[in-house]
This record gives C-alpha cells, structure tokens and sequence, in this order.
C-alpha cells in the first residue's frame, strides 16, 4: 500500500513540473506586457527555468543519499508553493525572475528523488515503472495546457493561472507526508559513496550520456519550435501552433501509460533504436505538411517516435549501471535539461542561417545518429546472450 501511495505522489509532483512548464510559457506574453519585461529579459526568465531545473537534478541526485528523497521531495514541494506564491506577487523583473529559479529547482529536486525512487522499489521492473511514471510529464503538460486555455477563455489572468499549480503542489507535499522512504538501491547494497562516480567514467556510460544529449534535443528541442514554426509555415494563428503541443504531448502520454511493457518484448536499447526510425521521419515530413490534417498526422508520427526516450534512458542507466545510484539518474536528467536550453537557441540560429522552413529536416538527422548508437549497442548485447539488467542485493 504504501508503495502504491509512493508511486501516486511521485506521479502529481510529475504533473505540478510539467503544469509549470506549461502554464509559465503560457502566461509569459501577458506576464512581458504587464510588467513591461524587454524580449532580453524574457530570455533570461524562460532559460533560469531549464537551467535551474537541471543544476537542480545535478545537485539533487548526490543530496538524496545524504538527506534522504523524502527530504528532497518535501523541499520540492515547499519550492512549488513558494515559486508559485512569488510569481502571483511579482510586479517587476527580479521577483518574476526568482521565483521562476525556485520553481526550476522545485522542478529539478522532483526529478532527482523520483528517478531513483521508483528505480528503488520496483527494482525488479525499473524501465516499464519509469515509463509509467513519466506519462505524467506529458499528461501534466496536456492539464495545464488545456486548463490555461481554459481561463483564458473565461477571462481570467496570469495570477489565477498560477494558482493552479499549488493545488498537485499540496496534494503531492500531503501523500508523502508520514511515509517512511527506502535508501537508494546503490545505499542499500551498501555500495561506497565513491563508487557512483567511478561508474560514470564508464565507456558505455559516457555514451549513454552523449547520446541523451541527443533525445532530449529531439524531443524538447524540437518540441519547444514546432508551434512557432507551425505558425509561420502554415500561416496558422498562435492557438494552433499551441494545438500542436497538446496534441503530441496527449500522444505521448498515450503511448507512455498504455504502452509502458514493450520494455518486456524488445530490448531498450533496441526500443530507442527502432522508434528513432519514426521520429526522424515524423520530424521531416510535418516540415513539409502542407495542410493542418497532414501537420497533426506527422506530428503523431513524431510523438509516438519519441515518446518512450527519456524514461527509456533512466531506465538503461539504473538497469545498466545501478552503482551510480542516484548521481547516474541525476547526470543523464540533468543532461537532458541543459541539452533543451542549448537547442531552443541553436534551432534559432539555424532558423535565421537557413530559413525557418529548413529547421525541422536538419534537426530529423539527430534521430539517424540513435538509430546506428543503440543498433549497435542492440547488436553488440544479442552477440553475448541480449539485454542484460546488474542487479544489486541489499545488505541484511
């Protein structure tokens, strides 16, 4: 029971990172006018988020051993508040600009403890937990997407958006209260504090790094473009391009909770493989979409390309490496994070370079690089017998 009541609370703190996502870029054209924000200062804003949340992880991942993830989940939780609470006040730039680090940090402390969380006590299905789990980040995107559309029809404004986010913020901070968190697998194993680190030195770890550089690149690189790109091409007004979110990211929630136990019939690595066929097809033929229908076709295609890559890449690091314990899930989350900031701002130099039109057919060869990386590894594993999950035993 109190398993299943970990799992839950994991999940709503999931959803309050992804409504936060969703309801801050939704707010911050009202948000630019209100409190007369230049573009420049907008930039800092939405860029202190990705990178608040991934220096976050980073840090998060090694605190979980020393504080315990119950620590860092209620941290979490007390940030979303107070995030939330300095954003509905803020009537300039700096107060707006910290609470969206707070928030960052919230974000990136939800990540660092529910990874190896779940990682922990289901030790014995990581990859298909990890799946499941992370459905609600797109599912968290399509709730606070729609409910932001929502109150904007019913006139309300950027505060009472906000306000949306205390309420899985509370609900999350009240399921964990009272419940008694396990040691990380690596802690219980008893495995030295040091030895995370050396495990990350690793060869095939240091590519599953690099190539985490690339999913995430395709994923909310591409993502974060698609409406902008969407608008312009198409000729489209805003509200379609952000249909388009909503629509992969119900695509992705889709595939992610109904689809979790492909990990069971085909190797993860072999998944990423595979599905990197789809996403580099989905990717170039919805910038060649020349109607909506054929635009929100390709970009189910794209969905359902990516939709397994970052709970996949938690999965093959915890099952692959479990002496990385936490640190391991925090450096490829944290990886993940920094790998979106820096992709927003190179499709744009691309966009100026080459012409908006060119962006998404050069971004689709990212997805043919993870098709020859993991087809490899997926070859090189079957030659010595397949997949193989390390399995750590804790200590009596």
């Amino acid at each position: 029971m109190q398993k299943q009541r970990l799992f839950i609370a994991s999940c709503v703190a999931l959803i309050a990172t992804a409504m936060s996502f969703a309801i801050r870029g939704d707010i911050m054209g009202q948000v630019q006018t209100e409190l007369q924000l230049t573009d420049v200062q907008v930039g800092w804003i939405l860029g202190a988020a990705f990178w608040g949340f991934g220096l976050s992880i980073l840090f998060g991942g090694p605190l979980c051993d020393l504080l315990g993830m119950g620590t860092i989940m209620r941290l979490a939780a007390a940030g979303h508040i107070l995030g939330a609470i300095l954003t509905i006040i803020s009537r300039d730039f700096t107060v707006f600009f910290l609470s969206t680090v707070v928030v960052g940090i919230a974000n990136g402390f939800v990540e660092a403890a529910i990874n190896p969380l779940i990682a922990t006590i289901y030790s014995e299905n990581k990859t298909a937990k990890l799946t499941t789990l992370h459905a609600w980040f797109p599912g968290g995107i399509v709730i606070g997407g729609v409910l932001a559309f929502l109150f904007t029809q019913l006139g309300f404004g950027w505060q009472a958006k906000t306000l949306m986010l205390l309420v899985p913020a509370v609900i999350y901070l009240w399921l964990f209260m009272g419940q008694t968190f396990p040691a990380t697998e690596r802690a219980a194993a008893g495995v030295p504090f040091g030895d995370m680190f050396k495990e990350i030195l690793r060869p095939l770890f240091i590519l599953l790094w690099v190539c985490m550089w690339l999913t995430a690149a395709t994923e909310l690189g591409a993502n974060s473009w698609i409406p902008t790109i969407f608008n312009r091409v198409m000729e489209s007004s805003a509200r379609s391009g952000i249909l388009q979110v909503v629509w992969i990211n119900m695509v992705m929630y889709l595939m992610r909770q109904f689809g979790h136990n492909v990990s069971h019939k085909i190797a993860p690595t072999g998944l990423i493989a595979i599905t990197a066929v789809f996403a580099s097809f989905g990717l170039y033929m919805f910038s060649h979409a020349s109607s909506v229908a054929a635009a929100f076709g390709w970009a189910a295609v794209f969905a359902v390309g990516i939709a397994f890559w970052w709970p996949t890449m938690l999965g093959i690091t915890s099952e692959r490496f479990p002496r990385t314990g936490a640190l391991g899930l925090a450096v490829i989350g944290a990886t993940g994070s920094v790998s979106t900031a820096l992709a927003g701002p190179v499709m744009g130099w691309l966009s100026e370079r080459y012409g908006t039109d060119h962006v998404l057919p050069i971004w689709s060869a990212l997805p043919l690089v993870l098709i020859v990386i993991f087809g490899a590894i997926y070859l090189y594993d079957r030659a010595r017998g397949g997949y193989k999950v390390e399995r750590l035993e804790a200590r009596v």
